[in-house]
């Protein structure tokens, strides 16, 4: 007999894969990849996935089918289309009838619903305000509470292999990446983890995890240097870390994701926190393990390291949404 119907957002990417793979695993829902991209069914069915349906944020369109019969739902999506994914939150809430449990990714920091953070107090520079991709976060994190549904956050350190996608050509042809994070250590997250406990939280249910809001982070803070002898490691030849200067980045990414970045290199990110090990019982992932070892989906992480990235040198991926959402 089909289990109810869950819907996974952003299927094929790094976490929402590992999802429908675990999800399958269990046999107790009928799991429902939504995907933006139709050439990517097959896959999805591949890796477990019962129906596969296109679903675009930016196309409402498409959001009825998805979410017909659904009564749980794993949400995603990529930072510029914050716009879209607090519409989104607000045809949710019209379907609280139906949709019993929300899952949704975030990044740990957003804590506007759990603490007294203030948005006008940066962390590390006098006179200005927390970085506005960070607020983002809160902001999505609040549409879905805003629109009444049991929602379990995962706030999620910056993932593993985020930092050097875009200097995979570099690592090929001339062993090594830069970015300004330098010596500060951050406990960067295993994907696969996160999606180990977005399983676990809607397996469970909103009986234990509605309302509850869960930081996910990797099992010891790493600097540069040492991200650099774990991947030398993997992948057995020399890679090494080159320190950039931040005004680069900034013209390299924009000043939004600078300003983000700039959070990566005062410390904020070090901690590590308890959540994965209580929800699961047991640490986290480390970045060599991560590497190393294959995941639900099959893939390891080294594989993940050349997979999709939206970032690009040269381009402001967040100009354009943080214009639109301004504006709101």
């Amino acid at each position: 007999m089909a289990g109810p119907v869950v819907l996974v957002t952003s299927a094929s990417g790094r976490i929402g894969k590992e999802l429908v793979a675990r999800l399958k695993t269990s046999g107790r829902f009928t799991v429902r990849a939504a995907t933006h991209s139709e050439a990517k069914g097959e896959y999805l069915k591949k890796l477990g996935a019962d129906e596969v349906v296109r679903f675009d944020l930016t196309d409402k369109g498409t959001w009825d089918a998805a979410l017909k019969d659904v009564e749980a739902v794993y949400s995603a999506s990529l930072d510029p289309l914050l716009e879209h994914h607090l519409a989104f939150s607000g045809y949710l809430g019209g379907l609280r009838h139906q949709v019993k449990h929300v899952v949704r990714v975030s990044c740990m920091g957003a804590d506007t619903n759990t603490a007294s953070y203030n948005p006008k107090s940066h962390v590390s520079r006098e006179g200005a305000g927390i970085p506005i991709m960070l607020q983002h976060y809160w902001w999505g994190e609040k549409a879905l509470v805003d629109a009444g549904l049991p929602l379990t956050v995962l706030r999620a350190n910056f993932f593993m292999n985020h930092l050097l996608k875009t200097s995979t050509d570099t690592i090929d042809t001339e062993g090594w990446f830069s970015n300004p994070l330098g010596k500060t250590r951050n406990s960067f997250v295993c994907t696969n983890d996160i999606a180990e406990v977005a399983a676990i939280c809607l397996l469970e249910g909103p009986q234990k995890h509605a309302n509850k809001f869960y930081d996910i982070t990797g099992p010891a803070p790493q600097n540069m240097d040492e991200i650099a002898a774990d991947l030398s490691a993997s992948m057995g030849k020399k890679v090494e870390y080159r320190p950039q200067v931040f005004a680069d980045f900034e013209s390299d990414f924009g000043p939004t994701r600078a300003a983000f970045f700039e959070y990566l290199c005062n410390g904020f990110y070090s901690r590590c926190s308890p959540d994965f090990y209580n929800l699961t019982g047991r640490k986290p992932t480390s970045y060599a393990e991560y590497l190393a070892n294959k995941g639900a989906a099959g893939e390891t992480g080294l594989e993940e390291l050349y997979q999709a990235n939206m970032w690009k040198k040269g381009e402001d991926a967040m100009k354009a949404a943080v214009t639109a959402v301004s504006k709101h």
